[in-house]
């Protein structure tokens, strides 16, 4: 499969960022035994129902997180430009996929980022035909939270390659500078480092991956409340050594967000 610059996480119809890119220690819809082990996704381990609640998952093969009780905010290249929009359902509520207590709302509108182009800028809201009920997740507005450990969740593939997850996986990735992960090599060197945090276990064993992409990657802010910093986005494989996963760095588009989601009001 020829590589693309950005190497996108989604597992949507297009084809070209599925087999070998992705992010997010996701969970997927595999039929996996809920008493068996839970660290079968790339680092993973099992959410426990409600540590995450604001977590979202859309039906086009992305995640995404509760901006407001009825916007999702996810990644551009998960949807097909702007507009009027009821085809996408987004489940959540529960950490199984097929619960019957998984609240399922379909969208009306979908925002994706003015000017998206396939590189940078990789973020979107959805509008939800009604309110979900459930705590949000609060964007950083400032880089001050843009370092440090970072938390990750998904339902996305258990490996490169592999299979949806029905369960939510969570893991914990550290920062890495913007000079170390162009010295990523590939697709790196192309980094916007004003618009894409890196993060990732240097040695490999721990990403997000396909199937993750347009969910959050996020922290405790000073008042140990959750805060969105990043968007999960592209990277070259999952979990390879060396090679980090990108996200959309929240704090940047912060401004043009708000403003967004004021549009869908």
């Amino acid at each position: 499969m020829k590589l693309i610059k950005h190497l996108k996480r989604c597992i949507a119809a297009s084809a070209v960022a599925l087999a070998a890119i992705s992010m997010s220690p996701g969970t997927a819809m595999a039929q996996s035994d809920p008493t068996g082990p839970s660290t079968k996704v790339v680092g993973g381990t099992r959410a426990t129902q409600g540590e995450f609640p604001f977590m979202v998952r859309l039906s086009m093969g992305c995640g995404g997180a509760l901006y407001t009780k009825d916007i999702v905010l996810t990644a551009a290249h998960c949807v097909d430009g702007s507009g009027p929009n009821t085809s996408i359902t987004a489940t959540a509520g529960n950490v199984d996929l097929q619960s019957t207590s998984a609240i399922k709302v379909k969208s009306t509108r979908v925002l994706q980022a003015p000017g998206y182009n396939g590189t940078g800028k990789d973020w979107a809201l959805i509008k939800l035909a009604k309110p979900i009920d459930l705590p949000t997740l609060k964007i950083a507005t400032t880089s001050a939270y843009d370092n440090g450990t970072f938390d990750i969740a998904g339902w996305g593939a258990n490996r490169e390659g592999g299979s949806q997850q029905r369960y939510l996986l969570k893991a914990k990735v550290p920062f890495i500078d913007d000079a170390t992960c162009k010295a990523s090599g590939g697709s790196y060197g192309g980094l916007i480092a004003a618009e894409e945090l890196c993060a990732g276990v240097r040695q490999g064993g721990v990403d997000t991956c396909q199937g993750d992409s347009g969910g959050p990657m996020f922290r405790k802010d000073n008042a140990g409340a959750w805060i969105q910093v990043g968007i999960v986005s592209w990277g070259e494989g999952c979990a390879r050594a060396g090679k980090p996963g990108v996200y959309t760095q929240v704090s940047h588009f912060a401004t043009a967000i708000q403003t967004a989601a004021g549009q869908l009001r």
